[in-house]
């Protein structure tokens, strides 16, 4: 049986709740390093963090439903500012990050990590946090 690896998590909060979530469309898939991860989570960036690991004939069905799960996280935000369900995860534009893309390219060995923000597609609005869910005053009323 022919493993492949088809996403990897830096919380073992997260990689147990998409495996749950696998599990229960009867896809079979386990995680490997999630012990190594959650004893020393300091070894995280040394092994590759936990890693999502199927069948290799069950890979690109679950790429598709890891898409998914993406695509219905984004929409469930709010934009605080025009309300739209748009939300992108973009590397923050600015000069931080530019001086980390030219750190990066002149030492290659050195990992240096671009900071990443969500951004609403239609009005442009920035957040380090996903934004809640708004749900109308009238309509939170039971």
């Amino acid at each position: 049986m022919d493993l492949v690896t088809v996403k990897t998590f830096d919380s073992y909060f997260v990689a147990n709740i998409i495996l749950g979530r696998l599990h229960s469309e009867g896809i079979e898939c386990y995680l490997k390093d999630e012990t190594t991860v959650t004893m020393d989570p300091i070894l995280t960036n040394a092994i590759g963090g936990i890693k999502l690991v199927v069948k290799k004939d069950d890979a690109a069905t679950v790429q598709k439903i890891l898409k998914k799960y993406d695509e219905e996280y984004l929409n469930a935000a709010t934009c605080p500012q025009c309300g739209a369900h748009e939300f992108s995860y973009i590397a923050k534009p600015g000069v931080t990050n530019f001086l980390t893309a030219i750190i990066t390219t002149l030492f290659g060995s050195y990992a240096v990590v671009p900071d990443y923000i969500y951004q609403c597609g239609k009005c442009g609005y920035e957040s380090e946090r996903l934004p809640e869910t708004f749900i109308p005053e009238e309509d939170n009323q039971n």
